[in-house]
């Protein structure tokens, strides 16, 4: 009795705050995409250093860039405070963020893609194909895009630790994406079978993964999932990276690069440790190039600094 109680206690609970979400999405709509996106960019912009992970933010950006004085150290966890504001009140209006349009690309449009080719190729070449992303700009744009450009894609993804957060940003999601796939024990085999029927995952590999393999980043070592170089060496299929910048007014540009040409090994197969050190070389070269834009309040490195890597 005591168990059904707390259980129906909790279900109310959730609900509660589910629609209390729903509630803030609805606001959010109303102030319309750039209004929703600067409010969300101030309010985390001030809150943000008051919070015990800006210590994070700063330790990591001071390890990163340790030729940088304490203001450009604050600047940049600034600014990545910022962007995830935006990121987080732009949920609201993921339905309308993408407006690029590959037939007729409009110069004042929202977004502006660089390597739809590579879109494209991937949708028609019968082949499963495998994309990585990270946490920059609004990671979320490149699902959207696959979606909308008929990408059969699966994104994998983290759900927020809450679960009225997650069934409520889940709902935003499964309006505008296609397939999605929670990070969870038998996640593996899902993703397997998405490969294995021609299909495509979508997947971001910039945090930590406690049982993972040891690449360099920001040379220092850092545990990564290793599941899609295991599946590269698998498939030996195409491997893409796709990052999104925020541009001045409002925008963002999504940029697909080509196929990798993956680390081999002695018999020719890709290597799965290797493969990901280079993803994640790819990744470091995003950041640094708008380190504002990413996400320093998760503790990426957790290894001592004396385990070594392998070279991408």
């Amino acid at each position: 009795m005591v168990a059904t109680i707390k259980k129906l206690g909790s279900s109310i609970v959730e609900c509660i705050m589910v629609g209390a979400i729903r509630g803030f999405f609805g606001f959010l709509r109303l102030l319309g995409p750039n209004r929703a996106s600067d409010w969300g960019g101030a309010v985390a912009r001030t809150i943000g250093p008051w919070l015990p992970v800006h210590r994070i933010a700063l330790a990591n950006i001071r390890a990163a860039y340790p030729e940088a004085d304490e203001a450009r150290v604050k600047k940049i966890a600034l600014g990545a405070w910022e962007n995830l504001g935006r990121t987080g009140a732009e949920y609201a209006h993921l339905d309308t963020l993408f407006d690029y349009d590959y037939d007729d690309p409009k110069p004042d449009s929202r977004t502006e893609v660089a390597g739809i080719e590579h879109f494209i190729a991937l949708r028609d070449d019968n082949r499963p194909g495998i994309i990585f992303s990270a946490h920059l700009g609004n990671w979320e744009l490149p699902a959207i895009c696959a979606s909308k450009y008929g990408l059969d894609t699966t994104a994998i993804f983290r759900a927020p630790n809450d679960p009225a957060v997650a069934r409520a940003v889940h709902e935003v999601r499964s309006r505008t994406m296609g397939n999605l796939q929670a990070a969870r024990q038998g996640a593996a085999f899902v993703m397997s079978n998405v490969l294995e029927n021609g299909g495509h995952l979508g997947m971001l590999i910039d945090q930590h993964f406690t049982r993972g393999v040891t690449v360099p980043f920001f040379n220092r070592p850092a545990l990564t999932n290793p599941i899609l170089g295991k599946f590269a060496k698998r498939f030996d299929c195409p491997v893409h990276g796709v990052r999104v910048i925020r541009l001045p007014g409002h925008r963002f540009r999504l940029e697909l690069t080509p196929p990798l040409d993956l680390p081999r090994d002695a018999d020719g197969q890709i290597d799965p440790a290797a493969a990901m050190a280079a993803m994640t070389a790819v990744v470091e070269g995003w950041v640094r190039e708008h380190p504002e834009q990413w996400l320093w309040m998760h503790r990426r490195w957790r290894v001592p600094a004396n385990v070594k890597s392998p070279s991408p």
